[in-house]
């Protein structure tokens, strides 16, 4: 009993000094991949490979918005 209360308080210590995580795109990506996983029997799979695709994704798009420049009036 006391390894595990041992085990839960290093997880609870690793949680909280672990830097925020930028889940952007993950979430909308492993609802969608969770349900498709679901359908086919394999919900978790299915889950954490459409939060890696939806990670990348969002990441992929972000790029070309900061390269845009702003049009220029010169003619």
């Amino acid at each position: 009993m006391r390894w595990v209360l041992a085990a839960a308080f290093a997880v609870a210590v690793s949680f909280a000094l672990a830097p925020a995580a930028d889940a952007k795109g993950c979430i909308k990506g492993a609802i969608v991949g969770g349900v498709a996983g679901h359908m086919a029997g394999h919900g978790k799979l299915g889950a954490a490979a459409g939060c890696v695709v939806g990670h990348h994704e969002a990441n992929k798009a972000a790029p070309n918005k900061a390269n845009a420049q702003a049009p220029s009036d010169q003619k």
